[in-house]
């Protein structure tokens, strides 16, 4: 797919920024956006994950970028185009020693006062002595899109 050097750039930060998410965590869609300065777009983060090559030799793919680690806001993995998507997401997740439990509607949930993972800034940026914003000191991304 051809993108704009914007597009790329956008790609590129959402990628990155999902590779910082620790093992045995996950953060939201709107979470990684507010991470990658724009918090207006969680369900652009969404279409940059689902569009993840799956080819090895890619930059960033399924093997590099963990894409599982990203869910919505309410704690739900998102339901996804194809039946098992979710359940595979599931199944990555508690590989990861990520609970998963099953909501009153079927939904796959993840608790993220246990789980949850939500820096005011990047590991990376912090390492490079970036200092968070105070606009938001409670660590939470106040995003309560469902993402797909």
């Amino acid at each position: 797919m051809a993108r704009s050097d914007e597009a790329a750039a956008f790609f590129h930060a959402v990628y990155s920024a999902v590779q910082e998410i620790p093992h045995g965590k996950v953060t939201s869609y709107g979470h990684i956006a507010k991470l990658v300065g724009t918090p207006q777009r969680p369900r652009q983060v969404g279409v940059c994950l689902k569009h993840l090559p799956s080819d090895p030799d890619a930059r960033f793919n399924h093997t590099n970028v963990p894409w599982q680690r990203v869910i919505n806001a309410k704690g739900v993995i998102s339901p996804r185009s194809q039946p098992s998507g979710s359940l595979n997401q599931a199944a990555e997740l508690e590989a990861e020693g990520v609970t998963v439990t099953t909501g009153a509607l079927g939904e796959l949930m993840v608790d993220l006062a246990e789980f949850g993972w939500f820096p005011r800034i990047l590991p990376s940026e912090a390492a490079q002595g970036a200092v968070p914003d105070d606009d938001d000191d409670d660590g939470d991304d106040g995003d309560d899109d469902s993402e797909d």
